[in-house]
């Protein structure tokens, strides 16, 4: 339950945000990493290479949906970069989901 909590709740991102979407921390943040939370920390941490949303979730054992709003979230406020790999509102590539299935499953 503490994840949902920290996510207010809330189960949807605040926009659309594909699982293989890329992730990186902001080389330079707008506010002091020090003082976030330490779902952000860790995530900015695991973030100072591109993972995937999916990946984020994963390594940290988040479930994905709370991993999509805490990563929009981070986004929204500079903290993270996103690099998606499709429009929004548009279907996945299946062999791109699968390749993420594969990677998920060797971690």
């Amino acid at each position: 339950m503490r994840p949902y909590a920290v996510t207010g709740g809330r189960t949807k991102p605040r926009y659309d945000l594909a699982i293989e979407a890329l992730v990186s921390a902001a080389p330079h943040p707008p506010r002091d990493v020090a003082m976030l939370t330490p779902e952000y920390r860790a995530i900015m941490d695991l973030c100072r290479s591109a993972r995937s949303v999916a990946e984020v979730s994963a390594l940290l054992k988040l479930p994905l949906g709370v991993a999509r709003v805490l990563i929009a979230d981070m986004a929204l406020e500079g903290l993270l970069r996103l690099h998606q790999s499709r429009p929004a509102g548009t279907q996945p590539d299946l062999r791109l989901l699968e390749r993420v299935l594969v990677g998920l499953r060797n971690l």
